[in-house]
């Protein structure tokens, strides 16, 4: 069953870059354990990219984040050590759980320009796992199960659906998944999780006789097989899984206790959490206000 639209708004990160926010939403904080949603484009960047543009040395806590591209590079550098190009069709999993800091900057794209077009998800941690070590992976895009069907070709990300698991370890029950679909072509919504989403990245679906435009995610409560139909050549990434109960969520920090947010904003502010290991210039402050 259908229980929610969501639309994209537009937030500017700094620099100038600005991406479609979809998740966190006043209405709807939460799908299973995804907590944010930003499409990252598409934007041409001009040619040399300006390094204003690059999102400078962050910190996060209580989540993992999921960094997949569709078009363009990116460059990963952490306070782990880690320092991983991100290229399409791959997936970048950071577990920040008690502390961890990266950047993401446009060093393969810097001399040349060029699209960048991805999303940038967070899922929540459970509260046995919000303060597990910090840790980084690499998926290649060949590592990542892909399917076929009539007019459709699809990746499993992370998670399990329609009988295939990603390698990516995960915590808790979900499914990411990046999936092209031919005019014509109907896909069914993943079955057996309690909340489920579609977000259309191109073209336009139609279920249940309602259309849906790019920057949308339609939101799905568990039972029924809602079926999706492609009304043109269309990309959409479906995600969802069980929910893990109420988050705060306050700039980049995620936690299931207030008390422990303000904790990593004295932590951010005191320098306790370190910097990446190759980017340690320069960092994003503290924001007065929640981003």
């Amino acid at each position: 069953m259908l229980d929610q639209i969501i639309d994209t708004r537009i937030h500017d990160i700094g620099g100038g870059f600005e991406v479609g926010r979809v998740l966190p939403f006043r209405q709807r904080r939460m799908v299973g354990p995804f907590i944010f949603f930003d499409r990252m484009g598409p934007h041409d960047l001009p040619a040399p990219v300006p390094m204003q543009t690059d999102v400078r040395p962050h910190p996060h806590i209580g989540l993992s984040t999921v960094t997949y591209l569709f078009e363009g590079q990116m460059t990963h550098r952490d306070s782990l050590g880690v320092e991983q190009a991100i290229l399409p069709g791959a997936l970048n999993w950071m577990t920040a759980g008690s502390g961890i800091s990266h950047s993401e900057r446009f060093d393969g794209m810097r001399q040349d320009g060029g699209r960048i077009d991805g999303i940038q998800a967070w899922v929540a941690l459970p509260e046995g796992n919000e303060e597990d070590d910090p840790a980084f992976a690499h998926y290649a895009a060949e590592t990542l199960p892909q399917f076929t069907d009539a007019g459709i070709t699809g990746r499993i990300i992370a998670g399990s659906a329609y009988g295939m698991d990603s390698p990516a370890k995960t915590h808790s029950p979900l499914f990411y998944l990046h999936v092209e679909l031919q005019a014509g072509a109907k896909l069914e919504l993943p079955a057996g999780y309690t909340e489920r989403a579609v977000y259309v990245a191109l073209g336009r679906i139609e279920i249940d006789g309602a259309q849906y435009r790019p920057g949308q995610m339609a939101v799905f409560s568990a039972g029924g097989t809602p079926y999706l139909v492609a009304l043109e050549a269309t990309r959409i990434m479906l995600l969802g899984g069980e929910p893990l109960g109420a988050r705060h969520i306050w700039w980049n920090f995620v936690s299931s206790r207030k008390d422990r947010i303000e904790q990593a904003k004295a932590d951010w502010t005191a320098g306790r959490i370190a910097l990446p290991t190759q980017d340690n210039a320069e960092f994003i402050p503290l924001p007065q206000a929640a981003a």
